[in-house]
């Protein structure tokens, strides 16, 4: 008996340990917007980068069980965001069945003690993502199912919301669903505000509908702490006929330009001036765009991995993991504060047995073997690694003529430091003076895998750089360089350091 005591003691003192591994990003204090308005960092300034995913129906469609495997390989591929639905509908049923609600918004009906219902079932996906370190993006009701909430039904159950889940540390709170910002503008409103009366620590920020940005409405807004844009899955040309489409042909790939755009809305003065601004950076004046203070900014839905490109065309190619990439370093060097990946299985949990959205075949824990899936987490690494905080998009890095789509580098940069994404393997020439040191050091990374090649010192100057194609299709490439009085990386290092 007395062993058998032992045995357990250990076990449990073993659990514990590996348990105080996790890293817990709320140890750092709440998150808050960053003193520049460009980054999410927390109260004792440690910066925070987003690496998020899409799992739009972990409570409808994971059982417990798989919920903690789920969030444990998240964690384990780096991922320290999860962005899912409250509700998908009137009604709305977890895997057990349970409901969580009906067209009064009452929600005492369905929270019974003792009992394990919808909420309780909710409630144990956040606690697991809080074990595993990882915030839970509350999409509170999907935009579909504004015309059900009206602007009271909004504040009953934003009150609902706010007190529920307020004394959790790991909570981030989403308005809309994929849903233009004008349409239920009231009953968002009344959602955001009673939220926050009831849940003041929590950053709050709105999903849009595909091919835009919140701040084209809420950026004014007191309760919206930072922006989000949808830049879809739509390929260059491919506009299907849309009746709302917001932006000029031939720029639907272009995540970066909802950055700009996003940004923009910082107070300039007139709207018509904002307008203007838009349209030379590639938008159509087609919708009500409102000034505001500078927000942070990331792109919550870009193209996911294995879905068809458009959405609805299941013959159409598939996005691949070098077109994730691109999203990725396009938007963080682009100005966002993070990432948000999506896989067309994992977003919906597929599985054998159901009928698959957007043609899903593959069961969601083999998507998580995908090689973009597994690929976000260096782009996170390679940012904790600098003073990312203190850096901003620098086209001017570029010298001579940048390209257009595929072609185009994107370059961020700090004081003593710069990153250049190149996606299409081009030569490229980069004006080194842009940040501080006469010798700055030069490394080449290899996104696929988080590998580092050191390329030498130079000087203060222009400098040409190539691409040695190591392989056959897309070689893309960030180029890394560090002032050399800086040791933010070692010349010897092979591969990135994981960082959380």
């Amino acid at each position: 008996m007395r062993k058998m005591l032992l045995v357990a003691l250990l076990a449990m003192i073993a659990t514990g340990m590996e348990a105080a591994k996790v890293y817990k990003p709320w140890d750092n204090g709440r998150l808050k917007v960053s003193d520049n308005c460009r980054y999410l960092v927390h109260e004792n300034g440690t910066p925070f980068f987003w690496l998020g995913n899409t799992a739009w129906l972990i409570s409808e469609r994971l059982n417990r069980d798989e919920v903690e495997f789920y969030l444990n390989k998240e964690r384990e591929a780096g991922y320290n965001v999860e962005q899912i639905q409250v509700l998908n509908g009137v009604p709305t049923f977890d895997i057990y069945g349970h409901q969580a609600n009906d067209d009064s918004f009452d929600f005492d009906k369905f929270t019974h003690a003792g009992e394990y219902g919808y909420w309780e079932h909710l409630d144990y996906i956040v606690g697991m993502a809080e074990t595993n370190g990882i915030y839970i993006a509350m999409d509170c009701i999907w935009g579909s199912q504004i015309d059900v909430m009206t602007p009271a039904k909004a504040a009953k159950y934003g009150k609902f919301l706010g007190e529920r889940y307020k004394d959790r540390p790991n909570i981030i709170w989403m308005i809309g669903g994929d849903i233009m910002g004008d349409k239920g503008m009231e009953s968002w409103d009344a959602l955001a505000r009673a939220i926050k009366a009831a849940d003041p620590n929590h950053l709050m920020t709105f999903h849009p509908r595909g091919r835009t940005t919140s701040a084209w409405w809420y950026n004014d807004r007191e309760w919206l702490d930072f922006n989000m844009f949808q830049s879809g899955h739509r390929r260059y040309g491919q506009r299907n006929g849309d009746g709302d489409y917001t932006i000029k042909d031939n720029t639907e790939e272009d995540n970066w330009r909802y950055v700009e755009m996003s940004k923009e809305q910082e107070a300039r003065g007139k709207k018509q001036e904002a307008r203007n601004k838009g349209q030379d950076k590639g938008f159509e004046p087609v919708v009500r765009i409102v000034t505001g203070p500078l927000k942070p900014v990331i792109d919550g839905e870009p193209s996911y991995e294995d879905i068809p490109q458009g959405l609805h065309d299941f013959s159409a190619p598939r996005w691949q993991d070098y077109d994730v990439r691109r999203y990725a370093y396009w938007a963080v060097f682009g100005g966002c504060f993070g990432h948000t990946y999506g896989h067309n299985s994992i977003m919906q949990f597929m599985r054998p047995g159901l009928l698959g959205s957007f043609g899903a075949e593959k069961p969601w824990w083999d998507a998580m073997k995908d090689p973009g899936y597994g690929q976000m987490k260096y782009l996170k690494w390679l940012m904790l690694a600098l003073p990312f905080t203190e850096g901003e998009n620098d086209q001017s890095v570029i010298a001579g003529d940048n390209g257009e789509r595929y072609d185009r580098i994107i370059a961020t940069r700090g004081k003593d430091y710069l990153l250049v994404y190149n996606y299409s393997g081009k030569t490229m020439q980069i004006d080194l003076r842009k940040i501080s040191g006469t010798k700055k050091n030069v490394w080449m990374m290899n996104p696929t895998d988080g590998s580092l090649t050191y390329l030498g010192e130079r000087g203060n100057q222009v400098s040409e750089f190539t691409i040695d194609a190591t392989s056959a299709g897309v070689n893309d490439r960030v180029l890394i360089v560090i002032d050399a009085n800086k040791n933010y990386l070692k010349k010897d290092a092979t591969q990135l350091e994981e960082r959380w």
